[in-house]
């Protein structure tokens, strides 16, 4: 498919579909009402995860989607992440969580960069796969990742490179020959440590902090901890205009602070902390001083509370449409049955206070992931946060002897990051380190690494085996293991082979290198032979010519002192030299000594990342690329 013809998606957005392997299209209105029951039975799977997630900007959603063009029948959504890209491999592991249950469907995830999953694996990936060639070949299939192979000969299994299959043909070969379409072991293994820890990861990734909140953002939030997303984004993207509403609040006054813990995800946390803001004195909040104890949850809050203010100013009017109940939707059943058996709603007794706050969640994300027809996010979320206000009553004074029995908060730690630990990050989004999985702490053992990377040798090997890899016109690659296998180079048959294209410098030209071997056809072919050695003689001739002139301009410079020589010259060698001066002949030619290649490129590469002073530079982004860590300079001199 030509790049121009490809769906646009949003550029912070994810966009899934979900296909029956085997579909039956000979009755339109069976295979919708079939997919209609997936979608129910997807659902009820899944909820448990889905309730208790906070979205950054989009949730989750499946809707049915009628066959159009090539695309068949399907279910799919799209959900934009913003910031947080957590949000995006969450949703790559809900798709092959459902691929795994689900035999018979199989899944396709990409964003604006294409087939993103092929990002996380580029280092194992086969050379004729590349974003042109991957289009409808890469599928979740039955919980794995799975690539139609590349057909190079009739009968074999796959689809040729340079064609791009239609999502019908795609589905049958990856039906009819599973097997032989499941991606290698260490792409489907690059991909499983990226989705590893799900969804246990899903509890790690939230944050629970306190904070110095007035009273009916300490309410909104109990029942719907969703609403903290929009909030933050609020007081994260505000503007001049934005704050005009926050001079004087109304909607939520500071006077009824409390202290409540709330839930983040460290996305939404990061962006809430990371923030400077002096609010309005107008306002009517004040922060103690930074040394107080509690300084981080008055902040905090004062924060949240303008993100709740500033929805709120927007929210308008209400609407005089009353929305739809949930429970008339026949999907509503499923779902709630699978909540029920999965424990979401923890053992509380039906019309607690804490069951209707759950519930109330529940509902919430259905009405938005499944019901909704336009845009899968909070349509007005400050008008969402006034509804939940105006149905919840709440008394002032038990909110108050609610702080005495708050949770511990959770420690941020993870905001601050040593250089160490980036430089692994680093090293593991980079590919190395990857196929162990982990680093050598043992102390000699990082003796001998350090030795092994720090190794001139392996300098001037690993620079030998990138020149001699071969790549296309694409550009330059590094080679895959650099190090692994020596690199052979012979002397003697580069000398020969140039000798045979030059020839001899001091000798005359054998006639055996231009004559005819067959001495049967020498009349026949004696001119054209001499025409050949003519021409080939005075094409030497003119090389040689061309040489010598270059010689004797750079004998004008000092290029020539900026390389290291062999130190290899005798003493009549040098008796020589200096006879041959004396006489002052004109046939003197200058000795050329044989250069030390190995040791010309180590001190170059040595001199130019001296000249880098400690940052990035072509040399030292050259030497990571090919596995080599050379230690700083220690000589300040």
């Amino acid at each position: 498919m030509d790049v121009l013809q490809r769906p646009s998606i949003p550029e912070d957005a994810v966009q899934y579909q979900l296909f029956l392997v085997h579909p039956d299209s000979s009755d339109a209105e069976a295979h919708e009402r079939f997919l209609q029951q997936i979608l129910q039975n997807i659902l009820a799977e899944i909820a448990p995860l889905l309730v208790q997630y906070i979205w950054q900007h989009q949730p989750f959603n499946l809707r049915y989607h009628p066959e159009k063009g090539d695309v068949p029948a399907h279910l799919g959504g799209v959900t934009e992440f913003g910031d947080n890209v957590e949000d995006e491999w969450f949703i790559v592991y809900l798709l092959k969580h459902i691929t795994c249950t689900f035999s018979d469907i199989a899944a396709v995830v990409y964003d604006n960069d294409g087939q993103f999953l092929l990002i996380e694996a580029a280092e194992h990936l086969p050379k004729w796969l590349d974003p042109d060639s991957s289009e409808n070949r890469v599928f979740l299939y039955r919980g794995e990742l799975h690539i139609l192979p590349n057909r190079t000969r009739c009968g074999e299994v796959g689809w040729p490179r340079d064609s791009v299959p239609t999502v019908v043909q795609a589905l049958e070969v990856l039906h009819s020959h599973t097997e032989s379409c499941l991606a290698k072991q260490p792409i489907r293994a690059a991909l499983a440590k990226r989705l590893d820890g799900y969804p246990d990861k899903i509890q790690q990734n939230f944050h629970c902090a306190h904070c110095y909140v007035p009273a009916g953002i300490a309410v909104v939030l109990s029942r719907r901890p969703d609403l903290i997303a929009p909030a933050v984004s609020a007081f994260y993207l505000r503007d001049p205009v934005d704050l005009q509403a926050c001079r004087t609040f109304h909607t939520f006054p500071p006077d009824t602070r409390v202290m409540t813990s709330v839930k983040f995800t460290r996305c939404l946390y990061a962006q809430l902390q990371q923030q400077r803001f002096v609010p309005d004195r107008r306002s009517g909040f004040t922060l103690p001083v930074r040394s107080h104890p509690q300084y981080r949850a008055h902040e905090l809050g004062m924060k949240l509370a303008h993100g709740f203010e500033i929805l709120c100013s927007k929210s308008g009017q209400s609407s005089s449409e009353k929305e739809a109940s949930v429970s008339s939707n026949p999907l509503w059943r499923g779902f709630l049955d699978s909540l029920k058996k999965n424990g979401y709603f923890k053992g509380e007794l039906e019309g607690s206070v804490r069951y209707k706050d759950l519930m109330t969640s529940a509902e919430s994300f259905f009405r938005q992931s499944v019901t909704s027809t336009h845009c899968p996010a909070i349509q007005n979320p400050g008008q969402e946060m006034l509804k939940v206000s105006e149905d919840t009553s709440y008394s002032l004074d038990d909110l108050k002897n609610q702080e005495a029995h708050l949770p511990p908060e959770d420690s941020d730690a993870w905001l601050d990051i040593s250089p160490q630990e980036l430089e692994r990050l680093l090293e593991e989004r980079g590919g190395r380190g990857v196929s162990d999985g982990t680093r050598k702490t043992a102390p000699d053992e990082e003796v001998q690494e350090e030795e092994a990377g720090y190794s001139l040798i392996a300098v001037t090997q690993g620079m030998k085996n990138f020149i001699n890899a071969m790549s296309s016109h694409e550009g330059a690659e590094i080679p895959r293991s650099c190090l692994a296998e020596p690199f052979s180079f012979d002397p003697d048959a580069v000398t020969s082979a140039l000798d045979g294209l030059l020839g001899s410098k001091d000798d005359e030209l054998d006639s055996d290198d231009f004559e005819d071997d067959d001495e049967e056809d020498e009349d026949e072919e004696v001119q054209n032979g001499e025409s050949q050695k003519q021409a080939d003689a005075e094409a030497l001739d003119n090389l040689r010519k061309y040489m010598d002139e270059m010689d004797q301009e750079l004998q004008s410079t000092n290029i020539g002192r900026s390389f290291t020589q062999n130190n290899r010259t005798s003493n009549t060698a040098d008796a020589s030299k200096s006879s041959l001066a004396d006489a002052g002949s004109e046939l003197v030619e200058e000795e050329i000594q044989p250069l030390d290649v190995d040791l010309n490129l180590v001190s170059n590469l040595l001199e130019s990342l001296a000249s880098q002073a400690g940052l990035a530079g072509p040399a030292s982004n050259l030497l990571q690329s090919l596995g080599i860590h050379i230690p700083p300079d220690a000589d300040q001199s």
